[in-house]
């Protein structure tokens, strides 16, 4: 597979009274497909929400953003534009980060939560020396981190995200 160079091509979910920013790396191929985060069928990002939040899994964009927005809860991507082979995030290289401070301008950001390890080393590199807001990192929705059952990954996504 080729490197293939990508940019980020659609916008932050969040508004003033979001309070917790969930960072990705970058719209995988689905996601960018679909025109929205964690695209992939197999993805457990939306339904581990949904069950963290007890809400219905949402399936339309609107029902996502409306359900993150009702939670305080906005999303976006460390990446703004790098070289990748398809979705794989050890294949990344040449970063440019997205600039977060956007969002903390706006919302009342009190954690930063990084879907997984890559998206927390590259919040680290990038974004951290501008905000000075520590992350922490939680293992990936991804369903490449098979080692996480479902379970598991809401056990330890809740202690960071509650209803």
């Amino acid at each position: 597979m080729e490197y293939e160079h990508i940019t980020h091509s659609f916008e932050p979910v969040y508004d003033k009274n979001s309070r917790i920013l969930i960072l990705g790396t970058l719209p995988s191929v689905a996601s960018r497909e679909n025109n929205f985060y964690y695209g992939h069928k197999q993805n457990r990002f939306w339904k581990l929400l949904a069950h963290i939040l007890d809400e219905p899994v949402p399936e339309a964009i609107d029902e996502k953003k409306h359900m993150l927005l009702n939670n305080h809860i906005a999303i976006w991507d460390v990446i703004q534009s790098c070289d990748i082979k398809g979705s794989s995030d050890s294949s990344i290289k040449n970063v440019e980060p997205t600039d977060i401070r956007k969002i903390l301008d706006t919302a009342d950001i009190k954690q930063v939560i990084a879907n997984g390890n890559k998206a927390g080393q590259l919040y680290k590199k990038y974004q951290l020396p501008l905000t000075g807001l520590a992350a922490v990192i939680l293992p990936s929705t991804s369903p490449a981190n098979a080692a996480w059952t479902f379970e598991k990954l809401c056990k330890r996504w809740g202690e960071y995200i509650k209803k």
